[in-house]
């Protein structure tokens, strides 16, 4: 059995800009058909507006408070909620407040930035 510890994790900056910590997935080696991260929208952060051309993620957040727009729709998020992303559809995070913005976030198949596609800012 293998067991991934949150604090033994790396963070690293994916293609929307957010803080990661990959929990499961391609790169850990531990997960082919999905992926399993932690991720950080700092205060006053935000994440570049994006889409993933097959990957359906999965929000899950655990702690703080912020602001979500998927597709068309915005709404106020916080810890305890959870929102499916499917395939496709536009999304961005906003974190207004003085605490970091934490989810868990799933996607299937795993996450890879070559299906992550940036409709502001990045790289």
């Amino acid at each position: 059995m293998e067991i991934t510890r949150l604090e033994h994790r790396e963070s690293f900056i994916t293609a929307d800009g957010s803080s990661i910590r990959e929990l499961a997935g391609i790169p850990s080696g531990n997960a082919v058909n999905q992926s399993l991260a932690e991720a950080t929208v700092p205060p006053s952060g935000e994440t570049f507006e994006h889409f993933h051309r097959v990957s359906e993620e999965i929000y899950s957040f655990t702690s703080g408070a912020g602001r979500m727009r998927l597709g068309d729709e915005e709404a106020d998020v916080r810890a305890g909620d959870t929102v499916v992303i499917p395939p496709g559809v536009k999304h961005k995070l906003w974190n207004p407040g003085a605490e970091p913005l934490v989810l868990l976030c799933c996607c299937s198949p795993a996450y890879s930035h070559e299906d992550t596609v940036l409709l502001e800012g990045g790289e």
